[in-house]
């Protein structure tokens, strides 16, 4: 079986075990899709990967989709190192359609986007709107990430809340960000629960994942759950 340089380098950290752990975390995708990396040694991979031909790489990054999904974990972990703006999101808008589970999705976080965020802001109002179910994951999860401290505005919130989605992975996200909203912006995040503008099932998750957050008041705990639905 042919495997490119990138995939031998992985299959040198291979732990079989693992990977018939990850797969149970990731239901949505077949056992062998699963290499058994474990996550710190991405950073002696992305060592190794520095020695080879710089063509090499570039036929990673355009050489999608991948086969393996710790080859999409590394693909997140290098957008993840990108230091320009500009390269930095080509890169991620280009990979985006091809991000096929959660674990791929949430390892995203770059710092060159989070310095830009007011100039991403757009791109992630479009990603929400997207009818890819990882793509909707990650404008929510960067908006989560990057626009519930400082930057904050209440608008930011109307837009996930109009999700409607037969996907669990999207509905998951949607009340993982408003449950932390809860936890960051009480104030303007409790009237999209108060006038239930979530759906039923996100909406009681939002509340189940608040009411077991430490960082959500025990008063506040007992008013959100008046407000589940049966």
């Amino acid at each position: 079986m042919y495997m490119t340089q990138i995939q031998k380098i992985l299959f040198k950290y291979q732990d079989t075990k693992y990977a018939d752990f990850s797969a149970k975390l990731v239901p949505t995708l077949p056992r062998e899709a699963f290499i058994g990396v474990r996550s710190p040694a991405y950073k002696k991979i992305v060592c190794e990967i520095k020695e080879l031909p710089s063509s090499e790489l570039d036929t990673f990054f355009t050489g999608l989709p991948h086969k393996y999904h710790e080859e999409n974990c590394l693909h997140i972990a290098l957008i993840n190192k990108i230091k320009d703006y500009d390269e930095c999101l080509a890169s991620l808008e280009n990979f985006l359609p091809y991000i096929n589970n959660w674990a791929v999705s949430d390892g995203l976080n770059p710092p060159v986007l989070k310095k830009n965020r007011l100039q991403l802001m757009p791109k992630l109002q479009l990603w929400i709107r997207s009818e890819k179910p990882f793509t909707q994951r990650v404008g929510m999860l960067l908006l989560m990430k990057y626009f519930l401290d400082d930057d904050f505005k209440a608008d930011y919130l109307e837009l996930p809340a109009q999700i409607r989605s037969e996907e669990y992975y999207v509905n998951m996200m949607t009340a993982w960000l408003f449950a932390e909203a809860l936890v960051k912006q009480w104030d303007s995040a409790i009237p999209f629960i108060q006038n239930k503008k979530l759906d039923d099932w996100t909406h009681n998750k939002t509340i189940q994942k608040a009411c077991e957050s430490f960082r959500v008041s025990p008063e506040h705990k007992e008013y959100l759950r008046t407000f589940r639905v049966n």
